[in-house]
């Protein structure tokens, strides 16, 4: 006996065989193609740790994350170097129309070495050594000697953000002292400020370890948590930057940074959730 084949389900084959031969290749198989960042040393070391996560989940995605300052990170998303441009500091009337992406809060520490006896500032003691209007450290507690600032370098979005926040400060605004050690990323503050006992100078909370010591402001501790509850006071945002709304695998990466998958790692790095 034969049996004659159903001719609708016949038809459901041909149109499964032809459905099939019209998915692109690698649908199904996860994201790839690679997205470029450049910008803020802040925000760097947290990219990175992001780009591993998302890399994890997506092998076949590649994205490449460099530094050079928030001035690098603006200018080259606004000339289309890169797809997405990293700030820490917000932007300015002088800056390009670029389209915001909160990726975390930070708090800025000031810091001296470990061994220096000074206990705390206020803001306007703060103010007052950055600015060189106090150069001895017994002046506010310290040994008697000079004080030596090093701070980042011009331009950088974590010095624009400590100008904002602690030199201008009440009004009229007070100028970093001309004399100040200039370095040019939070590690490098670091590192100058941890080799000379009497030095100062301002970091992300983010690069905190115990090669230097977090100065509390105001009787504040620079601790995430207060910097989260809103009694640290000198935080500042950090940004991804677009040109436009993002699409395709750039627009990927970013919510997956601002995911709550995402947001674990902000926290698990130092820096303040931005949900």
């Amino acid at each position: 006996m034969t049996v004659k084949p159903n001719r609708s389900w016949l038809l459901l084959m041909v149109v499964g065989v032809l459905a099939l031969a019209l998915v692109p290749a690698g649908c199904g198989k996860g994201l790839s193609g690679t997205v470029t960042e450049a910008g803020s040393t802040t925000v760097q070391p947290l990219a990175e740790k992001l780009r591993d996560a998302f890399q994890q989940k997506d092998p076949e995605v590649k994205v490449d994350i460099q530094g050079g300052g928030t001035a690098v990170g603006i200018k080259s998303v606004n000339d289309g170097t890169v797809d997405i441009g990293a700030a820490s500091r917000e932007l300015t009337a002088d800056d390009p129309p670029l389209v915001k992406h909160l990726l975390a809060r930070d708090g800025i520490a000031i810091i001296t070495g470990p061994n220096n006896s000074i206990t705390g500032l206020t803001t306007a003691q703060a103010r007052d050594v950055f600015g060189g209007i106090v150069t001895n450290w017994k002046d506010i507690g310290g040994p008697d000697h000079e004080i030596h600032v090093i701070v980042r370098e011009e331009g950088s979005g974590t010095r624009i953000a400590f100008e904002d926040l602690v030199m201008a400060k009440p009004a009229p605004a007070v100028k970093i002292v001309s004399t100040a050690i200039q370095q040019t990323s939070n590690g490098g503050v670091k590192t100058a400020v941890a080799g000379d006992a009497y030095a100062i100078g301002f970091i992300s909370m983010g690069y905190l370890d115990s090669s230097v010591k977090a100065l509390p402001i105001d009787s504040v501790a620079a601790t995430e948590a207060n910097a989260k509850d809103g009694t640290y006071p000198i935080i500042r945002p950090l940004y991804f930057l677009t040109k436009e709304q993002p699409t395709g695998l750039v627009k990927g990466f970013i919510d997956f940074c601002q995911s709550p998958e995402g947001q674990a790692i902000v926290t698990q790095e130092g820096y303040i959730s931005a949900i």
